[in-house]
């Protein structure tokens, strides 16, 4: 593991400051794992962009946090569990709905059930979902177009994830009320 620099908007590279200011303003403080990413400012500029495009998309804020949700409990992203269930809290994101995505169950509402069971099929087969989680998707009502959707989220998280796993990104003061520890063996960031 290597030991990274958490950087503010003073310390990090100069193609990174503006970003960072703009995330400040945006949060009210840097998120650690952006403090991280300013250590490459084209890694911190596309996870941003990437972001904005897929918060864009069709996808209501309830089914993209589902979506980051179950992409980083199939990449074991401890970060990233603990930021979004505080981010899905804020998106009005039902309580059962957060747990179960927690835990890798299945969410009782059918049509988020389908997104979940999707994004993680996408990411246990690496690319190669389930056919019958596209059935499912498809059948509740989801478009050919929303199912690339659930693939930039995919994408998203692949880089935040990959980018905390091997930073070992400490959590924020303002999610530590939802940390979360990776199930099964061993632990995972």
């Amino acid at each position: 593991m290597i030991d990274y620099t958490i950087h503010t908007v003073d310390t990090a590279p100069e193609a990174a400051r503006a970003t960072l200011a703009e995330a400040r303003k945006a949060y009210g403080f840097v998120p650690n794992m952006l403090g991280i990413m300013a250590e490459a400012p084209g890694l911190l500029n596309a996870y941003l962009t990437l972001n904005s495009l897929f918060e864009n998309g069709t996808l209501t804020p309830v089914e993209q946090q589902v979506v980051l949700l179950a992409v980083s409990f199939e990449n074991r992203c401890e970060y990233c569990m603990g930021a979004h269930t505080v981010i899905a809290a804020m998106k009005q994101v039902p309580e059962a709905v957060i747990a179960a995505l927690r835990e890798g169950a299945p969410i009782d509402d059918r049509r988020l059930e389908a997104l979940r069971r999707l994004a993680a099929s996408m990411v246990a087969r690496r690319g190669f979902p389930e056919q019958a989680a596209v059935r499912e998707f498809l059948d509740a009502g989801y478009t050919r177009g929303q199912l690339l959707e659930v693939i930039l989220g995919v994408g998203i998280k692949t880089l935040s994830n990959y980018t905390n796993h091997n930073a070992n990104t400490p959590l924020d003061e303002a999610f530590s009320n939802a940390s979360w520890n990776c199930p099964g063996n061993g632990t995972a960031t």
